[in-house]
């Protein structure tokens, strides 16, 4: 490439997904002259990949490519290449029961039956996945904002940091405004931060990453550090993205108060460098939840890095009604319920608590139909209903005076 003999009028064009691991001699000038990053295509590069590779392809009306570039943040052109082949053979599935395959020719009236529609690429995206995200990419769990009772103030602020800067882009543009890098979720165990966490990811837009915070900790020297920063670049390259980062107290401990091998100092440093270092962390949002933040090193909570910390405490009486009312929404009640005397009942309880309240309820009338003995009949499990009974039993095992109990027997041993 680069010797004695002039190789006249020859160029040599390179390819490679792992640039690092090319010897340095290579990638000066007079050998690979220009290197150029082909790199995770945008919103506008998506349109125009998509509307190549459907140039042919008959689309019903209710499919617009605009739509489905919003929707495949992270996808390469391969990617975006395999998605739509996927959604032609869900359109070809379809008509395949009328098709004569032993016969000589296909009716045109069946060939001109086959429309790919807006439903097929919908079921196309949910078998996808980018190709940046297949090693850290999770399943997207089924909560929405419905489902969550109360917590208006932290589900609002959720919305701004994810949801908004994807859907008025163009306000956040003008106004010069900056949507928060970090969001940190604190308080009891049972209040619902990670269930917030599980919502962000089913109503989002953006890919989402799920980190539980010991699965950086590694034993060799220097894996935890690369774990991080691992993580934080498939972020970058399938921005916009979100992590989430459960039980952060145990990674990111006040320095200099753990152990002597240093690794969660190290694991602290890096993070810091990667959410507020000389690389800047575009449309990636960091989402964290805790129940001891009191133990979490003070560089991590400036704004920043967790610009806010949202305080997630036990519901008031009108938030227990709210979650009785989506915990009980779909299973059948007696008229003798009733929800107001239910959220008096219950103070002091957390979300969990008032599900496992629901949920040991159903219990007890399901055991009071089975216990009438014998193969419960499809009269009496269309009569069996959840009573008041029910409840008062579920609140002796897991309402506040059981939670009382519990920890008067922890003080007393």
């Amino acid at each position: 490439m680069d010797g004695l003999n002039s190789r006249g009028k020859v160029v040599v064009i390179g390819a490679t997904n792992r640039p690092n691991s090319i010897d340095e001699a290579l990638r000066r000038p007079g050998r690979f002259d220009r290197e150029i990053e082909i790199g995770i295509p945008d919103r506008d590069g998506r349109l125009e990949i998509l509307e190549i590779h459907t140039r042919g392809m008959p689309l019903d009306d209710d499919v617009e490519l605009k739509w489905l570039a919003d929707k495949t943040h992270g996808y390469a052109g391969a990617d975006l290449s395999a998605l739509t082949k996927e959604a032609a053979m869900a359109a070809l599935r379809r008509v395949l029961p009328d098709m004569d395959l032993e016969a000589e020719e296909i009716p045109r009236e069946v060939l001109n039956s086959i429309l790919v529609t807006r439903d097929d690429f919908k079921n196309a995206l949910k078998d996808m996945q980018p190709s940046t995200m297949r090693e850290v990419l999770i399943e997207r769990p089924d909560v929405k904002w419905e489902d969550i009772g109360a917590l208006e103030e932290a589900k609002q602020e959720l919305k701004e940091a994810v949801e908004w800067p994807l859907k008025f882009g163009k306000v956040f543009e003008h106004m010069n405004a900056r949507p928060p890098k970090g969001i940190l979720l604190y308080g009891p165990p049972g209040t619902g931060k990670t269930l917030l966490a599980k919502a962000v990811a089913t109503e989002s837009e953006a890919n989402f990453i799920a980190v539980k915070g010991p699965e950086f900790l590694n034993k060799w020297v220097g894996e935890s550090e690369k774990a991080v920063r691992e993580t934080f670049r498939k972020a970058r390259q399938a921005s916009p993205c979100v992590i989430f980062m459960d039980e952060i107290d145990s990674i990111a401990p006040e320095r200099g108060t753990g152990g002597d091998s240093n690794v969660t100092e190290r694991v602290i440093s890096q993070m810091l460098t990667e959410m507020d270092g000389l690389e800047s962390l575009n449309d990636v949002v960091v989402i964290a939840a805790t129940n001891r933040p009191d133990i979490m090193d003070p560089a991590l909570l400036r704004p920043g890095r967790f610009d806010k910390s949202i305080y997630i405490g036990p519901p008031d009486t009108e938030s227990r009604k709210s979650i009785f009312g989506i915990h009980t929404s779909r299973r059948p009640l007696d008229d003798d319920v009733d929800m107001d005397v239910l959220a008096e009942r219950t103070e002091g309880c957390t979300g969990a608590d008032i599900s496992a309240i629901c949920n040991e309820a159903v219990m007890n009338a399901v055991r009071r139909l089975v216990a009438s003995g014998g193969e419960p009949t499809d009269e009496a499990i269309a009569e069996c209903r959840v009573n008041a009974e029910d409840f008062e039993k579920a609140l002796g095992k897991f309402g506040p005076d059981a939670r009382k109990e519990l920890k008067d027997y922890g003080m007393r041993n």
